[in-house]
């Protein structure tokens, strides 16, 4: 039940990282919607597949593509 789900936010964090460029989580969080849950699912579902990368920029966490 949950894998499409994941799934599904996962792709709409690539299109938005695609199209806006890298960010850090909180602005992605408020352009997808996403709570903490569906957010942190989503982002595992890419990092694991190689599709993203993290850095840090002083305290935050800075979300892009690979």
């Amino acid at each position: 039940m949950w894998i499409p789900v994941i799934g599904e936010n996962a792709g709409k964090i690539w299109k938005t990282l695609s199209s806006k460029g890298p960010m850090n989580i909180s602005q992605l969080k408020k352009i997808t919607k996403f709570d903490d849950k569906h957010m942190y699912f989503a982002l595992g579902w890419l990092a694991r597949e190689s599709k993203i990368q993290f850095t840090t920029d002083k305290r935050q966490i800075i979300v892009s593509l690979n």
